[in-house]
């Protein structure tokens, strides 16, 4: 497993958004841009928007994208950071997998692999998930997932991507 060796270097990472409740488009757009403003972060690539059906209890369709960002912070930091940010546009947690103003989720962070009680890099769930992995091979398609060794473009390919359609 990769360690985290806070020298300051910056660190390529990956992240998802999603939104279902309010103005999506909108609130997503602010939180790419208050993630951009924020020391320590460089907005590098965004994906298009997609719409997805939601995983969970019944609820709206979903706007979903993803980001490539360049840190000079943390894994924990960074968690820390999106959490803000979620929290600024009103993420209120009441239910897993239920709707929600803002979902900003740290999906990779180079090629580390790390499991502590509050943060698994690379995201568990992001290899089965098309609303996940459709925007990252838009912008991302030759990153390769650390726990599995396949590059995001051939994740994607072993998903159901019917779903998923672009905005």
């Amino acid at each position: 497993m990769a360690e985290w060796d806070n020298s300051g270097v910056w660190r390529s990472c990956a992240i998802a958004l999603g939104s279902n409740l309010g103005d999506s488009r909108t609130t997503l757009e602010n939180a790419l841009k208050t993630l951009a403003q924020t020391p320590g972060i460089i907005l590098q690539a965004v994906s298009s928007w997609y719409v997805t059906k939601a995983v969970g209890p019944p609820q709206p369709d979903y706007l979903n994208g993803c980001a490539l960002l360049s840190v000079q912070m943390s894994p924990e930091a960074l968690l820390e950071t999106l959490l803000s940010v979620e929290a600024k546009f009103g993420r209120v947690r009441r239910e897993p997998w239920g709707p929600r103003t803002l979902d900003l989720d740290l999906l990779l962070f180079d090629d580390l692999i790390l499991q502590t009680q509050s943060l698994q890099i690379p995201h568990p769930r992001m290899n089965e998930r098309a609303f996940v992995l459709v925007p990252l091979a838009e912008i991302a398609p030759d990153w390769v997932e650390p726990v599995s060794g396949h590059a995001i473009a051939q994740l994607v390919q072993a998903v159901d991507c019917s779903g998923v359609h672009r905005l």
